[in-house]
């Protein structure tokens, strides 16, 4: 980010962590730890943020150039930033029998919304028998993406992710539980800065991390770890297309634009599936999530309505119970 120009006594600074009402933030002078209470509650801090800070008060969130936005299963569910200003978006999973491309797939329509660049990186390289098919398997599911395997174990494939994180540059690493985000960040850092749990019985690992923290690594690159996500619903359509791009290129060369790749004529992606030059399973998955992303638009734009009726009406209760102005 370029540097901003702030008023004199004020600074910016890169916000490590959020706890309630306190900012963990790196600046130039190292760590510092200071209250968040001069933000609006609108602001939305999140990790990886740029505040200004006036004295030991945080009190303004710059704008930010990449967002990776959440939004948790449900009704009433508002979009979440879990991690703000990211070069990278580290898709992390463990090969294994638990490996599920559909789940990588909707992490990568998310990444590909966010504005930076995702990369999968497949965990526990040590425990698979056979690695190369396996990467190959999941390349398949990410078009356009690349998937790199390693083992915190070995170390083996760790300098490949190393090599991604240049000075300066910041990666956010998200994914479900127990896939050894935290071992990884372990890896990358050269130090125990995560917690690490054993694996289970069945294979599977540990949720471990609580909550999301910026880590500075050796290199000069910068590292979001984040908890797992147990859901992950889109937050709108901006990345579907992306991370479907080769069923998304097909459905651009439908002859009617409206095409519901049924049984239309000039239907490309029908066309494509019978040559058997695209996977019917991957179109049947693009179609589950454009509809998904369709019903969640709708859904934000109610739950935005909603919210700025709420600040309308808390404004005119405000208004209403000042006292009224003496007449002269």
């Amino acid at each position: 980010m370029t540097d901003p120009v702030l008023p004199e006594g004020r600074c910016a600074a890169r916000v490590a962590r959020v706890d309630r009402g306190w900012l963990t933030v790196l600046t130039a002078d190292g760590d510092r730890r200071v209250p968040s209470t001069g933000l609006r509650e609108a602001d939305g801090v999140a990790v990886g943020d740029w505040v200004v800070l006036a004295g030991d008060r945080a009190v303004r969130v710059l704008p930010r150039r990449t967002a990776f936005v959440r939004t948790a299963a449900g009704r009433g569910s508002a979009p979440q930033v879990v991690a703000a200003n990211v070069d990278l978006v580290l898709v992390v999973d463990a090969l294994g029998a638990g490996l599920r491309s559909r789940r990588v797939e909707r992490y990568l329509a998310v990444a590909w919304a966010s504005g930076a660049t995702p990369v999968v990186v497949l965990t526990k390289a040590d425990l698979c028998a056979d690695v190369p098919a396996a990467l190959a398997a999941v390349a398949r599911s990410a078009p356009g993406v690349q998937v790199l395997a390693v083992s915190a174990l070995t170390g083996g494939g760790i300098e490949a992710v190393q090599e991604l994180l240049a000075p300066g540059r910041t990666a956010v690493m998200v994914g479900p539980s127990g896939v050894g985000k935290s071992s990884l960040t372990n890896a990358l850092t050269g130090r125990p800065a995560a917690a690490t749990a054993d694996v289970r019985g069945d294979g599977r690992g540990r949720h471990t991390t609580t909550a999301r923290e910026l880590h500075l690594l050796p290199g000069g690159g910068l590292l979001i770890d984040t908890p797992g996500m147990r859901e992950l619903a889109l937050p709108g359509g901006e990345g579907v297309d992306a991370a479907y791009a080769d069923v998304a290129d097909r459905a651009a060369d439908c002859r009617f634009r409206d095409c519901a790749h049924d049984s239309e004529p000039g239907c490309a992606v029908t066309a494509a599936i019978d040559r058997g030059d695209l996977d019917p399973a991957r179109f049947a998955a693009w179609q589950r999530l454009q509809a998904e992303a369709h019903r969640q638009e709708l859904r934000a734009d109610a739950w935005a309505r909603a919210a700025e009726s709420a600040r309308l009406r808390a404004l005119h209760r405000e208004m209403r119970a000042r006292p009224a102005r003496p007449r002269r």
